[in-house]
């Protein structure tokens, strides 16, 4: 089912390449951005605020019943009552706040908190046990999973998931090092796959690494629709945003490509955005929906994974920049702004943790 569903989602390469090419060999902006599909747009009911009064906030994730939330500059780790009010978890030791880094992803699994953060000596990843009962959460001493990587004031990648195989995946920017994304000697500008502790799983695509795929420039979500499909969202530079469809020991072409580039070396992008419509940040799939967090672009994309070619925006600029999104255990969609990163322009209530019900 897998391989099919990536034909299908392959194959709509050329039709995006057609939708983009005009006369001159250019491309239009709107053609660019999406192509007009035949699924439903999903429709949402008025958002409701869960929480409000966020400090940079940037990951969502759920110990059972209790939304967890990661704060980048404080490197605090809250947890959300049932009235939406935030109480201090833990405040991560180690953690080096420094433009895009700081306290990043987060991620539990198997009653430990996964967190990956900017340290003194490059970005890493340690995991945490979750004591205590909601309302009174706690984490235990820190365990290291993964030192070293790669880290600098941008591109510092930062999201981390647990997919549907049980392995614990990572995206990794290039931190400014372009050449290096094209290397499988270096974890500069890639995705990874590891085993919950830390491990080479046996059956990675390079055999003794961690590397999963390659070439990517700063990648920021990932999530797997129903038949395990990966998906990944990622910065560009100066032109295009992607949306890409992720394949083990793949090489999406950075820095040699940056969006569609039709090069059969590398894997184009299913779908791109001028970098000043998205900066495409955390994403869910809901529904075989692919619901994507814009921060520059200020909306929420909505993709349909059978027709990744295409998209919805919603709420355009009413929330100002959207950091990630998540699907909560009820079957809603949650997202939190990110307007107090020092590029937004912040409300009163800012930032705020949103739910809505698709």
């Amino acid at each position: 089912m897998i391989t099919r569903r990536l034909g299908r989602l392959m194959g709509t390469l050329a039709t995006i390449a057609a939708l983009t090419a005009c006369s001159n060999g250019a491309a239009t902006e709107p053609d660019r951005r999406s192509s007009v599909g035949t699924a439903p747009a999903p429709s949402f009911g008025p958002p409701e605020t869960i929480s409000t009064g966020l400090q940079a906030p940037w990951s969502i994730a759920f110990h059972d019943e209790t939304p967890l939330i990661s704060e980048r500059d404080s490197a605090r780790i809250l947890e959300l009552d049932g009235s939406g009010v935030a109480r201090e978890v833990a405040v991560i030791a180690g953690v080096t706040p420094m433009g895009e880094g700081g306290l990043l992803g987060i991620a539990v699994h198997d009653g430990h908190l996964y967190t990956y953060f900017t340290a003194a000596g490059g970005n890493r990843i340690e995991r945490f046990p979750i004591t205590g009962r909601p309302g009174a959460l706690a984490l235990g001493p820190a365990q290291p999973i993964l030192e070293g990587l790669p880290s600098a004031s941008f591109h510092n990648g930062g999201r981390i998931a647990f997919g549907p195989d049980d392995q614990l995946y990572a995206t990794v920017g290039d931190a400014g090092q372009q050449d290096q994304a094209q290397s499988l000697d270096s974890l500069a500008g890639k995705i990874l796959r590891m085993t919950p502790e830390g491990d080479v799983p046996a059956d990675n695509p390079n055999p003794g690494s961690l590397v999963y795929s390659y070439g990517h420039r700063n990648p920021q979500g990932i999530a797997w629709a129903e038949d395990g499909t990966m998906i990944a969202s990622e910065f560009g530079q100066n032109t295009w945003d992607e949306l890409n469809i992720i394949r083990p020991g793949g090489n999406y072409g950075w820095p040699e490509v940056e969006g569609i580039g039709g090069d059969d070396r590398f894997i184009d992008p299913v779908q791109q955005w001028g970098t000043g419509e998205a900066s495409p940040s955390g994403i869910a799939i809901i529904d075989e929906t692919i619901f994507i967090a814009n921060l520059r672009g200020e909306v929420l994309r909505a993709v349909p994974v059978d027709e990744p070619a295409t998209a919805t925006t919603h709420f355009d600029g009413e929330y100002g920049r959207l950091r990630d999104v998540a699907r909560a255990p009820n079957g809603d969609l949650w997202l939190i702004t990110n307007n107090t990163d020092g590029r937004g322009d912040p409300g009163p209530e800012d930032d705020r943790l949103l739910a809505l019900t698709p």
